[in-house]
């Protein structure tokens, strides 16, 4: 029997594959939605990624699978991006929710919450969403690997390659970023400044 962590070879693999890896999916897909900026080309890389990774994965060798699946995804979307810098590229953002973040809403709607207050919990999100769209890729990356994924430091590091004093110093500028946007008074400030 195998060590955990590492797949054994023969039967195992796929049994290995799918209570390792498979379980990190809608990771994946959060990470990959945030990296492409559009759900269907965020769906192509996490299939993408799944299939590179099953075919990999006699070379997994312990450690975090969920950082080892999202370094692939990373992977995975940048040769998705090289390969439409070539073409010109429409970012459009979405003007609700995705389906099964609505799905899940509807499934387990909140007992207190009334039309207006869903309204306004629905532009939030929406808000929020965008202003983590608006950040440049690398901080971008940092902000969903840790605040929306929960990576810790050195898992963030083993996905991006970067050392760990990198992430937090991106995780930090990615933040402020985000606050400068999504903070009242900062936003206010902001625009005081732009009309003068």
């Amino acid at each position: 029997m195998a060590a955990t962590g590492n797949p054994a070879p023969g039967g195992d693999h796929a049994l290995q594959f799918r209570q390792l890896v498979l379980p990190h999916l809608d990771g994946a897909y959060n990470l990959a939605r945030y990296l492409m900026r559009d759900p269907t080309l965020a769906e192509d890389v996490v299939q993408d990624a799944v299939l590179r990774a099953y075919r990999a994965f006699d070379q997994f060798r312990g450690g975090s699978p969920r950082a080892w699946l999202f370094m692939i995804v990373r992977n995975c979307a940048s040769t998705a991006l090289s390969g439409q810098r070539g073409s010109l590229a429409l970012v459009v953002h979405e003007s609700s929710l995705d389906e099964e973040s609505v799905r899940q809403l509807n499934e387990h709607p909140d007992g207190a919450a009334n039309p207006e207050d869903s309204a306004i919990q629905a532009d939030e999100a929406l808000l929020v969403r965008s202003a983590i769209e608006a950040i440049p890729e690398p901080f971008r990356e940092a902000v969903v690997l840790r605040d929306l994924e929960d990576l810790s430091y050195a898992e963030i590091a083993e996905v991006t390659g970067v050392p760990i004093g990198t992430v937090m110093s991106r995780l930090a500028r990615g933040r402020a970023m985000l606050a400068k946007e999504l903070l009242p008074a900062a936003r206010h400030a902001e625009q005081t400044r732009s009309a003068k």
